[in-house]
């Protein structure tokens, strides 16, 4: 998850092994007090260097909460794993505060392995509405929202002018020209996140959704996925594979591969996350002001993009609860957030962020990335959400390389499903 490398795609994700928890009333720049100590971040793979800085200004004001940084695995797969064997450990556990996936917070919490946090110590009221629901489980707070993330579909904007066609807003606008245009100059058409990984559970629920499909409900008790609009939402991307404007070599792709190849001038377009628009745009790349984004495309109109994005959750077994609050208070403050955007090229949670003008000026795309934010849904919600996801990479794999039909995945992935939930 590439966007939670970079603080870092996805997919970055930190655990945070600090101590500390917000003592009730303390104010987030306050020093002294109790149940304060020094802390240990840790994060997966800090690709641009922007989470260092960031903890430098913590470390040189909080000396006696200082922060030390461990670096997890890039692969949020594997970065989960990590957290989740240490935090098995119980007291014995070196991650005090983790900023994980956004779509860990219902598995954790259902496993006992971050706590309850208290709704009034944070202003959430000042965040995208979105983010906090990807923080709570079963009505209760479990996280705070630290970066957000949705889709957007990247293209050539040169090429499309040239040929005095609009961006895509549907899916079958987006087949027509990838599959009439790229050809022209020797471009693929059209890639995402297709290998079997998280990156293909999120390709997979976005088409479902914008279909206007689902995949679970009620907290992953019930299975929704049987439905014509799974049917043609995977049925979209098993087809664009078939007649070859999606290319067999994006089935190897995670977010990384497919920046890469849009960015080196391969493909007319791509879905991933904003950080790649902003690589394919800077110096260097053989794409550079060549570049545009607009929402994904869906069956009739924009689709719907799975919310992405990190939260900052805390151990039970916390050894310094008030620094571990005050910590997370310090990252989603709106000035270190602003940091986040500027330095990470991280899309931050708090939503007067996306109205300044200087920072729009800056980065073009933050218009369309809160709309895409705000009529984003999250990855499906269930306490046993890593078995979910492999249960959906493995069956749509299966459909996208043509072992089964997207009527017969549906059905398989509905079965899966549902033996998950029970048991």
């Amino acid at each position: 998850m590439r966007w939670m490398r970079a603080a870092g795609r996805g997919l970055l994700v930190i655990a945070v092994v600090l101590a500390g928890y917000v003592a009730s009333g303390a104010r987030a720049d306050e020093g002294g007090g109790g149940g304060r100590g020094p802390l240990t971040l840790a994060t997966a793979g800090d690709l641009t260097g922007y989470l260092g800085p960031l903890l430098a200004g913590w470390n040189r004001t909080r000396p006696a909460e200082r922060v030390t940084l461990v670096e997890l695995p890039d692969s949020a797969d594997e970065t989960r794993a990590q957290m989740a064997t240490d935090l098995r450990g119980g007291d014995r556990s070196r991650f005090d505060v983790l900023n994980i996936d956004v779509n860990w917070t219902s598995e954790f919490a259902a496993a006992g392995w971050i706590r309850p946090l208290p709704r009034d110590r944070f202003p959430l009221e000042t965040f995208l509405p979105p983010v906090v629901d990807t923080a709570t489980y079963d009505g209760r707070l479990y996280a705070v929202p630290y970066v957000t993330n949705a889709g957007l579909l990247l293209y050539r904007a040169d090429l499309l002018a040239k040929e005095g066609i609009a961006p895509p807003r549907t899916w079958d606008e987006l087949a027509r020209i990838a599959r009439t245009v790229a050809p022209k100059y020797g471009l693929d058409g059209y890639a995402g996140q297709l290998l079997p990984y998280e990156g293909l559970t999120v390709n997979a629920a976005e088409a479902v959704y914008s279909a206007g499909g689902t995949i679970l409900g009620d907290e992953g008790t019930r299975v929704t996925v049987d439905s014509a609009a799974a049917r043609e939402g995977i049925g979209f991307l098993a087809r664009g594979v078939r007649e070859g404007w999606i290319p067999e070599r994006a089935l190897t792709y995670k977010e990384e591969e497919s920046k890469q190849a849009f960015q080196d001038g391969r493909l007319l377009f791509l879905r991933n996350w904003p950080y790649a628009y902003v690589s394919a745009s800077a110096e260097g790349s053989a794409v550079a002001g060549k570049v545009g984004a607009v929402p994904l495309p869906g069956p009739d109109g924009p689709g719907t993009s799975v919310l992405g994005g990190s939260n900052l959750a805390v151990n039970p077994h916390v050894r310094h609860p008030d620094s571990a609050a005050r910590l997370i208070a310090y990252l989603t403050s709106e000035r270190v957030q602003r940091q986040v955007l500027t330095r990470g090229a991280l899309p931050p949670v708090r939503a007067a962020l996306y109205e300044d003008p200087d920072l729009t000026r800056q980065f073009p795309y933050l218009p369309t990335l809160r709309a895409a934010v705000l009529s984003a849904a999250p990855r499906p919600k269930s306490p046993r959400y890593d078995q979910v996801s492999l249960v959906v990479q493995a069956v749509v794999h299966d459909a996208l390389t043509g072992q089964e039909t997207p009527e017969s995945a549906v059905r398989r992935l509905a079965r899966e499903l549902a033996a998950i939930s029970r048991r």
